[in-house]
């Protein structure tokens, strides 16, 4: 299973986006992105949300990859 986390803008563009194979750094990536939206970014819109993909392949191609 692969984990990917996004931060969204109003618009639903990616503008971050991290996928692991490890659930404690995807977690810790979440928290990440949830916490660095400023309360302006939050009431405009964006969101951060983690999701999971079954292979590497289903990962957007613009993600920093990491696996361990």
């Amino acid at each position: 299973m692969i984990w990917v986390n996004e931060q969204i803008d109003p618009s639903g563009i990616i503008y971050s986006c991290i996928a692991c194979s490890d659930e404690a750094q995807a977690q810790a990536c979440y928290q990440s992105f949830e916490d660095n939206l400023s309360e302006e970014q939050r009431a405009a819109g964006w969101v951060a949300q983690m999701r999971t993909v079954e292979s590497w392949d289903e990962v957007p191609v613009n993600a920093l990859k990491l696996s361990y």
